[in-house]
């Protein structure tokens, strides 16, 4: 097992709200770190895609009654939608005997119907918490290229060898869209899912060109949509908005996508191992998204993420607007002696951020010109957590 370090956050959540829903990718780790935190305390742990399980919720009023004293841990909980208008009912009985917080723990592998389901039944009952992949704060400094290749599923980053870490990875993509994605998406062909996918692998951190992929898949607009929204939801595929707060500059409006974890990334390319992937075009994209979702996953709660690009050319990779309104910029370069361009300065211009930085691959924190300092990503993802630390402490 590996350390997680929202397990503090978690905690935090679960002693300030009756309910808390920890979502997910499956196999990123959400169980693991749900009886992490049970063994803390009494709880009782229930697995909704176990069918013995299910059936202790046969009464789930009366069940659920009978264990108000602890942590009802519900893993898989979108499967059963029907609870959700129960866990009101059953959270405001309990607040009116004073047993107000840390009820319930729901885990949940697609954020859809899960977040719209507890949305509408328990407002102002729950909170959300997302669990990725292993990020660069979970690893060793010089594990960070290993984390880059593999990805941070658990159990791809551990693997004993390169060959066994893909193989984990082929079949976690196999088991998606054979297993799961049909039991949110039944009619969506899986073959022409996967070939959708794999599109994204190969345009990763580019500006989403839906009329291209349509074409290339034989379907049309509406249909890309659907694909893209469903591997968005499953918390798959990041999609990330361009910046539109600018009035009188010619913005440009289409998002860039993302496969969310490098290494399944690269696993719809076919890239084994570190040798192939820095031989392959899609290196320094692949490096852009990698540190992309490292700082969104490590930033503060409530941080807004953009990126930038006027008509003219002027571009940030990164726009963070952290709480209380400050923007930090990051351009992501994969040479060891990172340089940016005119279009970035001029970006800064118009943006006017309180830090701007540039990510590379290096060790070394130095000053490029007065204003953009150069810096390795745990280091800055640990900049951008301390502030998290301070809101949550």
């Amino acid at each position: 097992m590996i350390g997680r370090d929202l397990i503090d956050r978690l905690q935090y959540l679960l002693k300030h709200s009756p309910a808390v829903v920890l979502l997910g990718p499956r196999q990123v780790g959400k169980t693991t770190l749900a009886l992490e935190v049970g063994d803390l305390r009494s709880s009782i742990y229930l697995d909704l895609e176990d069918e013995s399980d299910r059936a202790k919720l046969a009464q789930p009023t009366a069940y659920l009654a009978s264990h108000e004293d602890k942590l009802v841990i519900l893993d898989e909980v979108h499967r059963t939608p029907e609870l959700f208008q129960l866990l009101r009912g059953i959270i405001d009985k309990g607040r009116r005997r004073g047993k107000a917080n840390g009820r319930f723990l729901l885990l949940g592998s697609a954020s859809m119907d899960l977040l719209r389901q507890s949305g509408e039944s328990l407002a102002g009952r729950i909170a959300y918490l997302e669990l990725g992949p292993r990020h660069p704060l979970e690893t060793a400094p010089a594990e960070l290229d290993p984390l880059w290749v593999r990805g941070g599923f658990p159990q791809s980053y551990l693997a004993d060898t390169d060959e066994l870490s893909f193989e984990w990875r082929r079949n976690f993509i196999r088991t998606y869209l054979e297993r799961d994605i049909p039991q949110f998406a039944p009619r969506m062909p899986a073959e022409t899912l996967r070939r959708f996918w794999t599109m994204l692998a190969h345009n990763q951190a580019q500006m989403l060109n839906a009329a291209s992929l349509a074409a290339s898949l034989g379907v049309d607009g509406k249909t890309v949509a659907g694909y893209l929204d469903l591997l968005v939801d499953l918390l798959l595929v990041r999609r990330l908005p361009a910046w539109h707060r600018n009035e009188g500059k010619r913005l440009v409006k289409s998002p860039k996508t993302y496969v969310r974890d490098s290494g399944v990334a690269h696993a719809l390319l076919g890239i084994r191992d570190r040798e192939d992937l820095l031989g392959h075009p899609v290196a320094g994209s692949s490096w852009e998204g990698f540190v992309i979702e490292s700082l969104i996953t490590t930033a503060p709660p409530g941080t807004d993420a953009f990126y930038y690009r006027t008509s003219n050319g002027a571009e940030i990779d990164l726009v963070l607007v952290l709480p209380g309104g400050k923007l930090w910029v990051v351009e992501v370069k994969r040479s060891p002696a990172p340089k940016v361009s005119r279009g970035f300065h001029s970006a800064c211009e118009d943006l006017k951020p309180a830090k701007r930085f540039v990510v590379y691959p290096g060790e070394d924190r130095y000053m490029m010109d007065g204003t953009t300092e150069a810096i390795g990503l745990a280091q800055l993802a640990r900049q951008l957590r301390t502030g998290r630390a301070a809101k949550t402490a």
